[in-house]
């Protein structure tokens, strides 16, 4: 049996895992990252208490994390929203918007109870990673 080769990623300048995982997993020519909330890296504390902010942070860190994983957002073919509130979802897709202009990738939605440290929007990615 071949062993598929898996490296782990912990990207610097990406907020502080908050429990026992991995900012990522690179596998099979894809990275799969782990849920990502609107923290600041430097403080680890959500950067506002607005969707908007959240949004723009959860992609920063993103873009972050595939960046360290020999990606980017350009290469993410599948993202999950998690909203604890479905009422976010316009202002929410409107930030998402500007990061995904040109072929925005799959994506699925859906309505939570709760996220840790209150957040009020979580997103994990798979994306390709870059063959050069």
């Amino acid at each position: 049996m071949t062993r598929l080769t898996r490296k782990t990623i912990q990207a610097e300048g990406a907020p502080q895992a908050l429990g026992p995982y991995s900012h990522a997993v690179v596998a099979g020519g894809l990275v799969f990252t782990s849920g990502q909330l609107g923290l600041d890296p430097g403080s680890n504390e959500l950067i506002g208490p607005d969707i908007q902010a959240q949004t723009r942070q959860v992609l920063e860190n993103l873009k972050c994390i595939l960046e360290k994983s020999d990606s980017g957002l350009d290469q993410v073919t599948r993202i999950t929203v998690y909203l604890t509130d479905l009422n976010d979802f316009p202002a929410m897709n409107e930030v998402y918007g500007t990061y995904f202009e040109d072929r925005p990738p799959a994506r699925a939605c859906a309505g939570v109870q709760s996220l840790p440290k209150g957040a009020l929007v979580e997103m994990d990615a798979i994306a390709a990673v870059s063959t050069t």
